[in-house]
């Protein structure tokens, strides 16, 4: 994945409530009874993880995620109720002998470049039948929006930093995902799109926290607020955002 984006873990966990909604779909999939040890594949600020604690009154949450910032907050989050621990997930490596009963993943996947090397960990870090559940960023996710943003920096004056630059999202298609998932060693694989468009409640704050980390990161501090001011001129006051969700539900052979 390479280094950790510098996230505003307390604005995320604000702001999420639209991965909270995602979540509860994935969730369902998973199929929990109450007793299984659970992994949370990038928990983020842990508000999501709160969730699959409370599916498991009776097992175990071992919940990752590879930003220094997001762990501390999850940490403060979720207390004793889940070992939160800081890792890169294509790097994932539980104790000897320590495996799960599933993995649960949400809004994670499309932040990683390569796909082969994370379905690799998650196998290994799942037990045999062990089953995995996920949803992130799909082929077309906000393409939209990252138009209008492209656009923006022109206006803005600040093309010059974007020229080549693809960015680091992976927004892969559900035919290739299976593949991969395949090659992993999972079964009974199914995977596809799903538009889920949203409007969030705070505009300026969801996307500069969420979506536009990665362009502000090219920029000079002063550059910030020029940058989110022609953002949000471009795509208004209450934007809808042109989110494409890649589910993913799979079992451990």
């Amino acid at each position: 994945m390479g280094a950790a984006r510098d996230w505003n873990a307390d604005v995320y966990h604000r702001v999420s409530d639209p991965q909270v909604a995602w979540a509860e779909a994935i969730l369902e999939r998973l199929e929990l009874t109450g007793d299984e040890t659970v992994l949370d594949a990038g928990c983020g600020s842990g508000r999501v993880t709160r969730l699959l604690v409370d599916r498991v009154p009776r097992g175990r949450v071992i919940a990752v995620d590879v930003s220094p910032d997001m762990v501390a907050r999850a940490r403060r989050e979720l207390g004793e109720d889940a070992d939160v621990r800081q890792s890169d997930l294509t790097e994932l490596r539980l104790a000897d002998g320590e495996q799960v009963d599933g993995v649960f993943s949400d809004a994670v996947f499309h932040w990683i470049a390569d796909h082969d090397a994370l379905f690799a960990a998650l196998a290994a870090a799942l037990f045999p039948g062990g089953r995995l559940s996920t949803q992130s960023g799909g082929e077309g996710n906000i393409a939209a929006i990252h138009a209008a943003v492209r656009a923006a920096a022109t206006d803005a004056g600040l093309h010059p930093r974007f020229d080549g630059w693809p960015g680091p999202w992976n927004f892969a298609g559900p035919e290739e995902t299976a593949q991969r998932l395949q090659a992993a060693g999972f079964v009974d694989v199914r995977c596809w799109l799903q538009p889920w468009p949203i409007v969030p409640d705070e505009p300026r704050a969801y996307l500069q926290t969420v979506c536009l980390g990665p362009h502000l990161a090219r920029l000079e501090p002063d550059e910030h607020e020029p940058f989110l001011d022609a953002v949000m001129a471009r795509v208004g006051e209450r934007p809808t955002l042109d989110y494409v969700r890649l589910n993913i539900v799979a079992r451990r052979a």
